[in-house]
Order: C-alpha cells, then sequence, then structure tokens
C-alpha cells in the first residue's frame, strides 16, 4: 500500500517550509494558538478521505485530531515524546496506537493507564546524510577564543527539566582543573535570567556561554570536543543521537530514554542531578584519549539504530496496521 502524507500545521509556519521543501503535501491553516478550533476543519477535510489515518504529534494536536475521530471514526495515532506523566488521559486513551519515541516513555504511559498493546515504540531518528553534510560553526572564532580552546557542547531548551543548574555545577568543579575548558549551551527559555546569575555568580562568566537560539545547533556540536546532557528527565534526546553521528564523545545523565542510546557503551552516563558524577565523566574524556576514540566509534555504530529510515518504516507499519483494521484485513 502506498501511503501519502498530508501536514496539517500553521500558515508561514518554519515547519511548513520545511515539509514543502521535503516534498511533502501541506494544508496550511490559521493556526495561532494551541487548542485553536479553526483547526478542525482541515482536519475534518482530510478524514473524509477514504483509507485515512489521523497522526498527532503533541497534545493539543492529540486533543483536536481526537475530536474529528471520535466524530468520524478516522483511527488516531498519538505521538509522545516526553516522559512526563499525562495530565489527562483523554483522547490518549482512545486513540488506536500511540507511539512512545523510548522504552521509558512507553513505560511512563503504561504507568498513566495505557493500555500497553496499545503502545508502540518508534525510537526517533535522524538523517545520517544530513549529519555528514553538516559544516563547523567556528564557534572558537565567534566566542574569541583561542583555536585549542576545548568545548563542551550542550544544546536543550532553557527549561527545568534539562536542568542546566546541574551543568553549571559541573562547569564549577572542572574550572581550576580545566581552565581552557568552555561550555557553549545554545537554546532559550524562561530560565535563561536565573541561569545567567548563576554563572556569574559562580564567577563562570569567561567558560560558561549562553548562546540563546542557533538556527542549526549540530554546527555547534560538530565543533565541539564532547557533548554533555544533563537532564533529569527526557523521552530520547535527538542531540545525543547527532553526537553519536559525528563521532564526538558524549557524556550524560541517565535520565528517560538516554540510556537506550547510550547504555551500550556509546557514552558515558552517570545519575541525574549528580553534578559532581558528571563533572567526573567530562573529566574522563577530556584526559583519556584512547577513551575519546572508543566512545566515538560505538558512538556512530549504536546510532545506527536511530535512523530517520528506520523510524519511518516503524511508522509505516504502524499506519498499515490502522488502515487494515478499517476493512478488516
Amino acid at each position: 500500500m502506498d501511503l501519502k502524507q498530508v501536514v496539517i500545521t500553521g500558515r508561514g509556519t518554519e515547519l511548513a517550509r520545511r515539509v514543502r521543501a521535503a516534498g511533502v503535501r501541506v494544508r496550511p491553516t490559521a493556526w495561532r494558538i494551541g487548542l485553536d478550533p479553526r483547526v478542525l476543519w482541515p482536519i475534518l477535510r482530510e478524514a473524509r478521505r477514504p483509507h485515512t489515518v489521523l497522526h498527532a504529534h503533541d497534545a493539543h494536536a492529540v486533543t483536536l485530531a481526537g475530536l474529528i475521530s471520535q466524530l468520524t471514526g478516522t483511527p488516531l495515532v498519538a505521538s509522545r515524546r516526553v516522559d512526563f506523566p499525562l495530565r489527562r488521559r483523554g483522547y490518549w486513551a482512545r486513540a488506536q496506537r500511540v507511539i512512545a519515541i523510548s522504552d521509558a516513555v512507553a513505560t511512563m504511559l503504561q504507568r498513566d493507564g495505557i493500555p500497553p498493546e496499545r503502545i508502540t515504540v518508534v525510537h526517533s531518528g535522524i538523517s545520517l546524510e544530513s549529519i555528514a553534510a553538516v559544516t563547523r560553526l567556528g564557534i572558537r572564532g565567534r566566542l574569541g577564543l583561542r583555536p585549542d580552546a576545548r568545548v563542551a557542547a550542550n544544546v536543550a531548551a532553557l527549561v527545568p527539566h534539562k536542568d542546566h543548574a546541574t551543568l553549571i555545577a559541573a562547569a564549577g568543579h572542572l574550572a581550576q582543573r580545566f581552565p581552557d575548558l568552555h561550555w557553549v549551551v545554545a537554546g532559550e527559555g524562561l530560565l535563561r535570567p536565573a541561569l545567567q546569575q548563576m554563572v556569574s555568580a559562580a564567577g563562570l562568566g569567561g567558560q560558561v556561554h549562553l548562546m540563546g537560539h542557533l538556527d542549526d545547533p549540530v554546527r555547534l556540536i560538530a565543533d565541539a570536543d564532547l557533548f554533555v546532557m544533563s537532564s533529569r528527565e527526557e523521552g530520547l534526546g535527538t542531540s545525543v543521537l547527532d553526537a553519536m553521528a559525528l563521532g564526538i564523545p558524549v557524556a550524560s545523565t541517565g535520565a528517560g530514554g538516554l540510556p537506550e542510546m547510550l547504555g551500550n557503551g556509546a557514552g558515558l552516563v552517570v545519575p541525574t542531578g549528580d553534578a559532581a558524577a558528571l563533572a567526573q565523566a567530562v573529566g574522563r574524556i577530556l584526559e583519556d584519549p584512547g577513551l575519546r576514540a572508543r566512545l566515538s566509534e560505538r558512538g556512530r555504530a549504536e546510532v545506527l539504530r536511530f535512523t530517520d529510515a528506520r523510524m519511518a518504516d516503524q511508522l509505516g507499519s504502524v499506519y498499515r496496521s490502522c488502515i487494515h483494521s478499517l476493512d478488516g484485513s
């Protein structure tokens, strides 16, 4: 069965631009707030087509698509990308399939009462071809650093569950031991003022750099000596996959789905919230060339399990199972 996709999204958005560039049909709509009722009509028009499956990718979309699914009987697939508890089961419990991007997310869904037979784990995937074509950002020149300065990169929104406070504390542990180590964080969020104050109070203004939003943060990762993930909760973490594909060694907490990528020797994994342990892992990577080489090699091997092609194949199987259920085959 040949599957055709239509993406319903906000008019003039970056997502709409990228999807069109990928050759996928877009139905743009006036989507300005999370539960914008104007989105219901274009969803309904698509749901009326034969052999259609609705796939919602966040909580608001699950509610909107769920309403149309309930009205028309169109199968609903819902993707869950975070390992937070569900606030309300609602249409998550009505979905024919719930896609979990990691085993950790699947476990949380089961705890929240979603029947395990409705949950399918499909790990997020990245394009290895696109990663191979990435050019370095030139972060040392941008920050006025020496060409041989060492860079620990982090790419994450500045929100509580990413736990940048632990990352900053780890930087403090290593400041005197590695004075040439610079921690560069790409991401924006409400916690930026508080984190900047924390950096200043710790006297780390010359070593911890909050860069804000970067259009192509994978270029920062390509420019780094290692990648550091400090999350307390994490569905999976595609920035870690980017680092693995680039052969950049990873030091990470064991939050959520992170061990599913790194647990086979593809990175150093430490307990969440433990700044000293995270600092120790970073120090080991910096001081041990053999360890860096092993992590790089293992990362490149393990990331082959997390490609966009594999993800697409598995999602296609989920769609086909839902379509077959319509005609009883």
